[in-house]
C-alpha cells in the first residue's frame, strides 16, 4: 500500500478544494497503474467536512502516523505549497524515520 501525501491546510476553501481534487485525480492514476492506495486527504476530507472537525496537522497528525506505518512508502503530490506545508514535512520525516522510501510525484494540469 502506497501513502499519498499532499497539502491541505488552508484558510481559502476553494484551495482546500482543489488540493482535494487534485489528491484524488493522482490517487486514480496510482490505483489505475494498479496500486493500492491510501490518500488521507480523499479518505478523510469529506468525514472533515460534514462531520465538522478539525483541518489541520495537529489533529489528524496521529491517524496519518498509522497509516504511514501500514504502508510500503510515501508519495508526496508535488501540489503548490508541499514544501511549506508543515503536515507533508512531517510525513517525509515520519516515512524516513521508519525506513520507508518517499518519491516524488508531479501534479497534472
Amino acid at each position: 500500500m502506497i501513502y499519498l501525501a499532499c497539502p491541505y491546510s488552508h484558510p481559502n476553501s476553494d484551495v482546500r478544494e482543489y488540493r482535494f481534487r487534485h489528491a484524488n485525480q493522482a490517487a486514480a492514476k496510482l490505483m489505475r497503474d494498479g496500486h493500492i492506495i491510501y490518500s488521507p486527504l480523499s479518505h478523510t476530507h469529506p468525514i472533515a467536512v460534514d462531520g465538522d472537525l478539525p483541518l489541520d496537522w495537529a489533529y489528524w497528525q496521529s491517524v496519518d502516523e498509522f497509516y504511514i506505518r501500514l504502508c510500503e512508502k510515501v508519495i508526496v503530490l508535488m501540489l503548490t505549497g508541499w514544501k511549506s506545508s508543515k503536515g507533508v514535512q512531517a510525513e517525509i520525516e515520519i516515512a524516513r524515520a521508519l525506513d520507508k522510501p518517499v518519491e516524488f510525484m508531479e501534479a497534472e494540469g
